[in-house]
């Protein structure tokens, strides 16, 4: 959940900007430079970075607790002159909010039925739109809040301020008009800290963007607990959570406040302002991506209290300059020393899986298919990890090189170095002459490089692995891989079946990495493995069923499907999100923006939505496998599909999307 904080400011630099198409807003929090219990000061101040965060294209703005007399005025807060200053401040805020394009959030000390409240003014378009208290107040260490103010209450009730008559109470949602799935709550600092926040039963009442006006002083190694603490209840929530607290300006007589500024979204911290300034931090919230989340979990059940009160305002909706960093390898940790960790995890639960497998089914040996690519490779290493883990000799694992037509020395050469390099039992059957007797059998010429042709041979290979398991009383290892399922590149009752297939949940870019990662740090002191595995990387991907060309492979998987890394950017964002064809689009526009230009993306993402529909049939009687990560698509999991869905509804939305738009790749933001 933590990222670095330089990287994190530079992006969020160059997030300022209209945010409101495809589920996307953009937020701030923001940390005014301030002097303690000088209201018109301070008001200046934060009028000054309301218009700032406007003309940056925020939507939600949030100041600290207590921003507009400041913190740490002490027992000044029973002063009545104070807090009439502070009212009379803020109604001047709302009035300065008449032409901004957004809503705030401010903090202030109020006087509700005789007592001080320690709240959060929401005020929009010259409009004061409600007063949330704060419930749980800190009375411990350097706190004393309760010397000055009551807890806060759940109950909505009502209060005059100046001519507005707004809601007073912590179950208060504001939802803007122009994003009605924009449901904002909020809480103030130390009512994240308790056990049962009050941000828990506003998301159980439909609040996906939790604001927190905060207080928090600087104390050694509290800033990482904060930050965990942001993004963990961000998680747990499925929701936004927008943290802004108290500045340097803060009185320094006994503590130390650093202007924290964090935004975070599903776990996911994506801005940090820097300690010990003031500023503003730019974050841009997926709303559709919180939906979808929560749409899917069935256990995040919404609890609706009658007492909550559902407060509208109005902002403008705008196209999106999304400046956001859209990952191109979504399945590939980006940080070095995660993706390390993450293989070995995966690794792990294959081999975790088969193990369970191979022990349940009394197996005397495991049969795998040696191509000499990728997925084979992965599969062969899957399997030596799961013997050795059930303390059995590699030589029961039986792995079968195939030659034929297409099969190349390369290719060949690898096969053969992996197996004797891992100590496995290796089995050499060519297959041209069995495929050439099937074709004499059903009069197939071998000179029509059709379907039959390609697909003959991955039939009689499935078939020679299902024989040799039953011979050895084993089980056959499948190779295939979560890319391939999607995209239905596999035989139908050929390399499509196995008897446990490791590789099911693994997508084809993250199968590279599994391999490099093998390769760089287990091969111990076997110096061929790990040169073998070094080449596999470098060759080109391919089922080997056409003749090579000059000795070199001729069928290309990449050039006859498209961009494995495309693919998998597609299929990410389909299944995890539900996203639009055209959001997606948007998304791998910015994601490759540097690598493919937008036709390419959009006939190989139309590629895509064809073949993801149509070959469905395939994936509704996979092998078993291990799942390993978010995405997956077995049919007794993940995703459940008719094999004779429609697609015409994506490809009509795919048929809509202009590439040339300039608003999709996010380089302009107008009103729409």
């Amino acid at each position: 959940m933590r990222a670095d904080a330089g990287k994190i400011r530079i992006a969020a630099a160059a997030v300022k900007g209209k945010a409101m198409r495809d589920g996307f807003i953009c937020v701030s929090a923001a940390t005014p430079e301030l002097a303690v219990a000088d209201v018109a000061y301070n008001v200046d101040r934060i009028s000054a970075q309301m218009r700032e965060a406007c003309e940056g294209g925020a939507k939600i703005v949030v100041f600290p607790e207590l921003s507009i007399t400041g913190y740490t005025c002490g027992d000044l807060f029973y002063q009545h002159s104070l807090i009439e200053e502070a009212k009379c401040g803020l109604l001047s805020l709302v009035e300065k909010s008449r032409d901004m394009d957004a809503v705030f959030f401010v903090g202030l000390p109020f006087l509700f039925l005789g007592k001080l409240y320690n709240v959060a003014a929401a005020f929009a378009n010259g409009k004061l739109l409600g007063l949330v208290p704060k419930v749980n107040l800190p009375n411990y260490d350097e706190f004393y809040e309760k010397r000055q103010f009551t807890p806060g209450f759940c109950a909505v009730k009502e209060t005059t301020v100046g001519a507005f008559t707004v809601p007073i109470g912590s179950r208060l949602l504001f939802v803007p008009d122009a994003m009605p799935d924009v449901a904002i709550a909020c809480e103030l600092c130390e009512d994240l800290w308790v056990p049962a926040p009050p941000s828990i039963s506003h998301a159980l009442n439909g609040a996906n963007v939790i604001v927190n006006l905060s207080a928090s002083n600087e104390l050694i190694g509290k800033s990482d607990y904060r930050r965990e603490l942001v993004a963990t209840q961000s998680a747990r929530l499925y929701a936004a959570y927008i943290y802004a607290s108290a500045g340097t300006a803060e009185s320094t007589q006994d503590v130390v406040y650093s202007g924290a500024r964090l935004i975070a979204e599903n776990g996911t911290l994506l801005a940090e302002g820097e300690r010990f300034t003031d500023g503003i931090e730019y974050g841009q919230i997926d709303i559709e991506a919180l939906s979808a989340r929560r749409l899917k979990m069935n256990t995040y059940r919404l609890r609706p209290d009658t007492d909550y009160r559902t407060i509208p305002f109005s902002i403008k909706k705008t196209r999106t300059h999304l400046a956001r960093r859209i990952d191109p390898t979504p399945f590939v940790p980006s940080d070095a020393a995660k993706l390390k960790e993450r293989c070995e995890e995966i690794f792990t639960i294959q081999a975790m899986g088969l193990k369970k497998r191979l022990k349940h089914t009394a197996s005397k040996t495991a049969v795998v298919g040696i191509s000499g690519g990728l997925d084979s490779a992965l599969a062969l290493l899957v399997t030596v990890r799961a013997f050795d883990l059930l303390q059995i000799p590699r030589d029961g694992i039986i792995a079968v090189t195939m030659p034929g037509f297409g099969t190349t020395d390369r290719t060949y050469d690898n096969a053969v170095a992996m197996i004797d390099a891992l100590m496995a039992t290796k089995k050499e059957i060519p297959i041209t002459a069995a495929v050439r007797q099937h074709f004499s059998d059903i009069g197939q010429d071998e000179n029509v490089r059709d379907v039959t042709y390609e697909n003959a041979q991955a039939r009689e290979r499935t078939q020679i692995l299902m024989d040799i398991a039953n011979q050895t009383n084993g089980m056959v290892v499948g190779t295939g891989d979560l890319s391939e399922l999607a995209l239905g590149w596999a035989t139908y009752n050929g390399d499509h079946m196995s008897m446990y297939g490791v590789n099911a949940s693994i997508p084809k870019t993250l199968v590279r990495h599994l391999v490099r990662y093998y390769a760089d740090n287990l091969c111990g002191t076997s110096e061929t493995l790990r040169d073998v595995l070094y080449d596999v990387l470098d060759t080109p991907v391919s089922p080997e069923l056409l003749p090579p060309e000059d000795g070199k492979i001729a069928q290309k998987t990449e050039d006859l499907v498209g961009p494995y890394e495309l693919h998998d950017f597609f299929l990410y964002y389909l299944l995890r999100f539900g996203y639009t064809p055209a959001k997606i689009f948007r998304l791998a526009k910015i994601a490759f923006e540097k690598k493919y230009d937008a036709k390419t993306i959009l006939s190989w993402e139309k590629t895509f939505y064809r073949r993801f529909f149509t070959q469905q049939f395939k994936r509704s009687c996979l092998p078993d496998g291990p799942k390993v990560g978010t995405v997956a698509l077995s049919p007794r999991g993940d995703w459940r599909m008719p094999s004779d869905a429609s697609w015409n509804l994506w490809r009509t939305q795919l048929e809509r999307i202009d590439p040339e738009e300039q608003d999709y790749c996010g380089n302009k933001s107008v009103p729409l």
